[in-house]
């Protein structure tokens, strides 16, 4: 990366951004669980994002077209990992257990990524890096735990935590893949091919929900929360979040990438305090600390970005 490169366009900026973005779509899709059902929710905010980014990516398209269609096979893959599972499996997630399960779960998605990175690419952390994974992860167990061992030890498997195993796993091998995306198609069409094979997933599974196929015919209740929170998870975490966090891949690895997913429990609790009136404990300072010390660990070592 150039010297002269704005602070908005760096790596580590993008994907802190990312990980805010994320934390508002956990929250939110626990908040309305009972006014949008999973599907819905996950179908109509890539609905919004892929009409956001076709007008970014169409100007490429006849151009790039035989880059895509070469890559066929790693853009269906990628697109139903990362865009018709994750947020669906979470979603479904949330419909069934405590959102101090589902948030644990998901700090897992960092360890699960070093993991497959080493199997499948042959990448391996330094110690001091490894030793900053796991002061990281300490940070976001503390902050879920609420300084309290016995809670992490209480904790047990339900329907949704295994739903939720489902979207770590997904979302790991969706990040280690964007390895294999097409070399010279631009960003914005990559995204939205993935997009649109995202909701092309979704929509006979949607069809299912409303009762189309004799499913559980559950309907959205149209209150303006619902129709608002949609639309964050559309815009944010969604258009603006995923083309952060494609970027923030390309730069800096899918090991490190990952990393930032431990902040969700740190934006959790501030927007907690936010909006919620809940202000932070003890705790909380303590788990943000190490999640930032173990971040710094992490990056201070790390080779020096393309470009640099």
């Amino acid at each position: 990366m150039p010297p002269n490169t704005p602070l908005y366009r760096h790596p580590y900026l993008l994907l802190t951004l990312t990980a805010l973005f994320w934390s508002g779509n956990m929250v939110l899709g626990r908040g309305i669980r009972a006014d949008v059902p999973p599907i819905a929710l996950a179908f109509w905010r890539w609905i919004i994002a892929l009409a956001l980014v076709a007008p970014l990516a169409l100007p490429h398209l006849k151009e790039q077209w035989p880059l895509l269609k070469k890559a066929w096979k790693t853009v269906l893959v990628l697109g139903l990992l990362g865009v018709g599972c994750y947020n669906t499996f979470a979603y479904i997630a949330l419909q069934y257990t405590a959102a101090t399960n589902a948030v644990l779960l998901n700090s897992f998605i960092p360890i699960v990524t070093i993991a497959l990175s080493w199997l499948f690419l042959g990448k391996h952390l330094k110690p001091i890096e490894a030793i900053g994974v796991a002061i990281s992860f300490t940070g976001a167990a503390t902050i879920i735990a609420r300084g309290d061992l016995q809670v992490l030890l209480g904790l047990s498997l339900n329907l949704g935590d295994v739903w939720m195993l489902g979207a770590v796993l997904t979302w790991a091998v969706y990040t280690v893949g964007l390895q294999w995306r097409p070399a010279g198609v631009h960003p914005m069409l990559i995204l939205g091919a993935l997009t649109l094979v995202g909701v092309l997933a979704l929509a006979p599974l949607y069809a299912w929900e409303l009762g189309t196929f004799g499913g559980a015919a559950r309907h959205i209740n149209l209150r303006w929360e619902a129709l608002a929170g949609i639309a964050y998870v559309g815009i944010f975490p969604s258009f603006i979040g995923y083309i952060f966090y494609n970027k923030g891949v390309a730069e800096v690895g899918p090991n490190k990438a990952s990393l930032f997913i431990h902040l969700m429990p740190v934006f959790g609790t501030l927007l907690s305090a936010a909006f919620l009136g809940e202000l932070p404990h003890l705790y909380h300072l303590a788990g943000i600390a190490l999640i930032f010390a173990g971040i710094y660990l992490t990056m201070a070592r790390m080779p020096r970005l393309k470009g640099q």
